[in-house]
């Protein structure tokens, strides 16, 4: 298995960015040119989870990484919440909904997996001794 040196490369941030590019395209409809706040705020949240699993991977550091990629996934949930809800008040059709629903479920799934193996990857830090010295012990 090679190993992987840039962000583009993740499975991951490949699907995540096809997500974003259809959420967009979705948005674009005329039910959506109405609700400013929703639109953007679903846009946003698609497009943060490509961003931060894009931004974990280059901070360089396993445990920056394992946070961004806690973010992204958290941020697919965030959009799976706000899909159901264009649902629910008429944006998106039952297919459109279920067809971004599914993509955005198996995202959440990569991402949850990746940030399973990069935590598998941390250094853990080893437990400090809760002995006392002699020293510290001592009353001031």
């Amino acid at each position: 298995m090679s190993r992987i040196e840039r962000f583009e490369d993740l499975i991951a941030w490949q699907k995540a960015r096809v997500l974003a590019c259809d959420v967009y395209r979705m948005t674009f409809g005329d039910a959506f040119a109405r609700d400013f706040a929703l639109t953007d705020q679903i846009r946003r949240s698609a497009v943060s989870v490509c961003s931060n699993i894009a931004e974990g991977f280059e901070r360089g550091g396993r445990r920056e990484f394992h946070q961004f990629l806690s973010v992204a996934k958290g941020s697919c949930a965030e959009l799976r919440t706000q899909i159901y809800l264009a649902k629910d008040v008429g944006y998106i059709d039952d297919a459109s909904a279920t067809r971004v629903l599914q993509m955005a479920e198996e995202v959440g799934k990569i991402v949850g997996g990746l940030r399973r193996s990069v935590a598998a990857q941390i250094p853990r830090k080893r437990p400090q001794s809760s002995v006392l010295s002699p020293q510290s012990s001592r009353a001031c």
